[in-house]
């Protein structure tokens, strides 16, 4: 194939094709990493592999040197029943390459191996790691936390995900809360019993109706929804038991763990996190990539979109090919353009730069 005489577009595009015919969603991506793997030792890398993720450090690593970590993810979500297509066939038609992770977040993960490629090829004022993570659709314990405690120590990253070049500046952290309710079963012909659902009402109202004072410019505010509800067995028996989750987007200004101890003092049910890691991010204006970003005419904003992000230590901000609407939806695609466009604006960003 060939795109507008661009040889690591080609590249790249040849790659994700592979990559989308093999399938692998999150905590089966074996495949996925085994083809990237082999791809960074056919093109000179010497890359390490610790489970289903995949990373190489550039040749000539100084440790008295800055570290810029590059990493996308190979897992997917499953396909939705409305795929008009084979997710699995990488098909090209009209410029758009279809298939199953093609925009979330294939494009981003084979255009910054191209970038790496290149920025590799001469020496730069910064070390540069390029990292395939596996399962961060699940936030998964055997992805890039498994990963980073193996990585040099990095300074700073860039994360593929399909923003449309733009760069996410700031991404809201997430909280699952597992909440149930109490009561007591009876027959529900006399109207015994404690209804379970009842007991639960006033918490979900609660739940609707508050509002978290503290609004971000760039995330909004923090976001409680409860999205799924369980209670009964049959219909003549008055439920002793109410389940419900809420799920918890959280802006800068609020820590998971401060607000799982706030929502406690006001729900009457009984309530359990069922993880406080993955935070809210952000990366400083101040920092020199975010002003090289500037520099290029770029419009930095906030993502309400989770990622690999709200587990790095370390400042980072997302920026890759694609549209985030197209994530996770039917006929998933992404323009053989952005990704081309999108190895060329890496390099132009980082290339005889500094970072920090």
């Amino acid at each position: 194939m060939y795109i507008d005489g661009n040889t690591y577009a080609d590249h790249a595009v040849g790659l994700l094709s592979r990559l989308i015919a093999v399938p692998s969603p999150s905590r089966a991506e074996a495949a996925a990493a085994g083809i990237m793997e082999d791809e960074l030792r056919r093109l000179g890398f010497a890359p390490r592999r610790e489970g289903n993720n995949v990373w190489a450090v550039a040749p000539g690593y100084d440790g008295g040197k800055p570290t810029l970590l590059l990493n996308a993810h190979i897992d997917t979500v499953k396909p939705v029943a409305s795929w008009t297509r084979d997710p699995y066939s990488p098909d090209i038609v009209d410029g758009r390459l279809y298939g199953l992770g093609s925009n979330d977040c294939g494009g981003g993960l084979v255009a910054l191996l191209e970038a790496f490629r290149r920025l590799s090829q001469r020496p730069q004022a910064y070390n540069i790691i390029y990292l395939a993570s596996a399962e961060e659709e699940v936030s998964g314990r055997d992805g890039i936390s498994r990963a980073l405690p193996m990585l040099p120590d990095v300074s700073l990253a860039i994360v593929g995900e399909p923003t449309g070049m733009q760069p996410a500046v700031a991404e809201k952290g997430l909280m699952v809360v597992d909440g149930v309710a109490r009561g007591r079963s009876g027959h529900a012909a006399r109207g015994e019993g404690v209804n379970a659902i009842y007991e639960a009402l006033d918490d979900l109202c609660w739940l609707r109706s508050y509002r978290f004072d503290k609004v971000s410019p760039l995330l909004g505010p923090t976001l409680m929804n409860v999205t799924v509800v369980s209670a009964g067995t049959q219909h003549n028996v008055v439920p002793d038991e109410c389940r419900f989750t809420i799920d918890i987007r959280t802006n800068e200004y609020y820590r998971n763990e401060d607000v799982f101890n706030f929502l406690k003092t006001r729900l009457k049910s009984e309530i359990k996190a069922r993880s406080f890691r993955l935070s809210s991010s952000s990366i400083s204006m101040d920092n020199p990539l975010v002003g090289r970003c500037l520099a290029m005419g770029m419009r930095p904003f906030g993502s309400p979109t989770l990622s690999d992000q709200a587990l790095m230590p370390f400042p980072s901000l997302k920026l890759g090919p694609g549209e985030s609407a197209r994530s996770h939806s039917a006929d998933e695609y992404v323009c053989v353009s952005e990704i081309a466009g999108a190895v060329d604006t890496y390099v132009e960003l980082l290339d005889g730069k500094e970072i920090m």
